[in-house]
């Protein structure tokens, strides 16, 4: 049994980030419910301040430091990043980001411009995480890691509170799966009350960390490649402490996209939602549509984020190769 997070956890997070945070927008599709013959219904968490879910538990985290902390740490290229970025800064924290040279710059830019200080050091994510690892121990900042955090899953678990109370006969939740902590959060909340619905995780082919974990049985490492999902990339940590079990206990099943499959997500979202998506965030849409998940009486499908390069989305929504 999983233990160190609980539903009361999560419904205390409700109450602490629900001044800083959007309510999460629920609506039928009624494309992708005819297809399936039954309701399927998208949950536009896309919405907040900073194009993602990944503020739910960042703030959550940061309310919750101790006083006179020094400041917080992360090593993120992407949306944990802009996400500890924004909440820092409404809480006046110091917020230091750790990249590697080989981050583009445009990346940088946009977390620098939220408030946070940007280190880089080293050409990779390990090597970044050496700086952030020194300003933790020499300086007294406080690591917020992007999953395997018990203040960041709680806070990731609020959506699952939200999409119960506006969907209370749901029987089917279709999850982004990377690290583990958005669908370890979803499914304590939703699972604590409503033990029969189907949690199902959709992550992408290239890289599935937490898949090939689940499989070995263990936190294993995965080569990470390019692709279209890159915000369902890296790895779940060898000494991970929460989302593994987590994940491992409560989310029913998992399945994966190839690059194609993905980008008929993103197109499908464009020209029938009418909604921008990056390539994490459709592959709910896209498993649905490559008949990889058979939807339930009443699906909810989390569009998580869209925080995508929007050339890239260009060619995408035009039919051109976008990854190969």
């Amino acid at each position: 049994m999983t233990a160190g997070i609980e539903l009361d956890d999560i419904v205390a997070a409700r109450a602490r980030i629900a001044p800083h945070i959007r309510p999460l927008r629920i609506t039928r599709s009624p494309s992708l419910s005819r297809r399936a013959g039954a309701d399927v219904l998208l949950a536009h968490e896309y919405l907040q301040t900073t194009g993602a879910f990944k503020l739910r538990g960042a703030t959550n985290a940061v309310l919750q430091l101790a006083e006179g902390t020094t400041g917080v740490v992360a090593v993120s290229t992407g949306n944990h990043g802009r996400a500890l970025a924004y909440a820092a800064s409404k809480q006046a924290v110091p917020c230091v980001i750790c990249m590697s040279e080989l981050v583009p710059q445009n990346k940088v830019d946009a977390i620098r411009e939220l408030g946070a200080e940007i280190r880089i050091h080293g050409k990779s994510q390990d090597e970044a995480e050496i700086e952030a690892k020194r300003l933790v121990a020499e300086d007294g900042f406080t690591m917020l890691p992007p999953f395997d955090h018990p203040h960041v899953i709680a806070g990731q678990g609020t959506l699952g509170l939200e999409m119960l109370e506006q969907v209370p006969d749901l029987d089917t939740v279709l999850v982004q799966l990377s690290g583990g902590g958005l669908i370890a959060g979803i499914a304590l909340a939703i699972k604590r009350q409503k033990p029969g619905v189907r949690i199902v995780g959709i992550s992408m082919a290239r890289g599935a960390a937490m898949v090939e974990s689940l499989r070995a049985g263990q936190p294993v490492e995965v080569e990470e490649l390019p692709t279209l999902a890159d915000s369902l990339g890296g790895g779940i940590g060898l000494d991970n402490r929460y989302t593994f079990a987590f994940v491992r206990e409560l989310v029913d099943d998992c399945v994966t996209l190839d690059e194609r499959e993905i980008a008929d997500g993103i197109r499908h979202a464009y020209f029938e939602e009418k909604v921008v998506v990056e390539g994490g965030g459709a592959v709910g849409i896209g498993a649905l549509l490559a008949d990889k998940v058979a939807a339930g009486r009443r699906t909810v499908v989390l569009l998580s984020g869209q925080n995508i390069d929007m050339d890239l989305h260009r060619r995408i929504v035009n039919g051109e190769e976008a990854c190969g």
